[in-house]
């Protein structure tokens, strides 16, 4: 049990032991300094916290170097899961500083791994889906990185649900590492994932690990709209006019100013945060295993991680997932009810679970 009570849990069809929560340290120079990073860092340690994520593109390396000092001089690599990323080039006008080919794998990890003063990496991720790279050389990669010893088990972000489940299945047919982990977009506000990606993790024994739990802040209770005017404050309210779409892609859909009004009222209901209670709806959510909470501050930190002690009552959790449902499309109708009676015989079957 972490020090908040709650269980750790397994990662995908592994024996990898992870926290609930995961800390982000996206913000670990972009937002916090190194003084409020090492805090975070041992707030987050302090709960009982012991899966970090972290990525090659983040402030340019910064966060992984302090990540790797902070993991040295508090004499804690074997109590962390360390979890890094790769995809994104580090070498503006070589095409080959990036992407998921194998060139790019291996000299994306040496640096990784120097950068983090460490001899392997608990969780590698491919950060995004690159359109180019062969799947089974992507795969047969990662697998040899596994074999190596460098790499423990692997993950995948920002990937079809398409690209997830041939990678999966290449590798379960050639005996190599399967994925372990989905990291992906999942929050009240961003649900598209339950239609394609959802279904298939639950299917091949992959965990979800969502980023954005709060939608870039949205849900943290700080923005209201009044008289169709945003007010609020956050680093997300202060870039809407750099050309950043963070802010915009949440605040122009109606429907999610109806989820936030709803997500309000169920938070004051339970003289909680909006923040806890949109984390914790996250949780309970199927295939979840850990989620990603990201901070500038310890406190907001210490608010985010309450949410690991909260048991939403099924009316609330009945009342934002109904809220927030996500618009029906043209398939469907094809597995609902009346279709699926129809190829049942208007019988009721069940399917065996193993």
């Amino acid at each position: 049990m972490t020090a908040s009570g709650t269980a750790y849990r397994t990662l995908g069809r592994t024996g990898l032991k992870v926290s609930p929560l995961a800390l982000g340290g996206m913000t670990f120079g972009w937002g916090a300094d190194k003084a409020t990073a090492r805090r975070l860092f041992d707030a987050y340690r302090d709960t009982g916290g012991n899966f970090i994520d972290t990525a090659d593109l983040y402030a340019g390396g910064t966060s992984e170097e302090w990540l790797g000092e902070f993991i040295e001089a508090s004499h804690s690599r074997d109590e962390i899961v360390l979890g890094t990323k790769f995809s994104f080039n580090a070498q503006k006008g070589n095409p080959n500083a990036g992407g998921n080919g194998r060139k790019n794998i291996l000299r994306a990890l040496e640096g990784s791994l120097r950068r983090l003063r460490t001899s392997y990496i608990d969780l590698y991720i491919l950060h995004a889906w690159d359109r180019l790279t062969p799947v089974d050389e992507v795969a047969s990669t990662l697998n040899d990185l596994v074999r190596s010893g460098k790499v423990r088990h692997i993950g995948l972000s920002d990937v079809p649900a398409w690209y997830a489940a041939r990678f999966t299945t290449i590798a379960d047919l050639r005996g190599w590492e399967r994925p372990a982990a989905l990291q992906l977009e999942y929050s009240l506000v961003s649900r598209s994932l339950e239609r394609e990606h959802m279904p298939m993790a639950q299917e091949l024994g992959i965990s979800i690990t969502p980023w954005s739990p709060l939608g870039s802040g949205f849900l943290s209770g700080k923005f209201r709209r009044v008289d169709g005017k945003i007010t609020g404050s956050g680093r997300v309210l202060d870039m809407k006019d750099s050309g950043n779409p963070t802010l915009e892609k949440f605040a122009k859909r109606e429907q999610n100013w109806q989820i936030l009004g709803t997500l309000l009222r169920v938070a004051e209901g339970l003289g909680r945060t909006p923040a806890e209670v949109a984390l914790g709806w996250v949780m309970t959510r199927p295939c979840v295993t850990s989620t990603l909470i990201g901070a500038t501050r310890v406190e907001q930190l210490e608010k985010n991680l309450a949410a690991a002690r909260l048991n939403l009552p099924q009316d609330a959790l009945t009342a934002l997932t109904d809220a927030s449902a996500p618009e029906p499309n043209e398939l469907d109708h094809f597995f609902g009810d009346v279709l699926q009676g129809m190829i049942h015989g208007e019988t009721r079957v069940e399917r065996t679970a193993f």
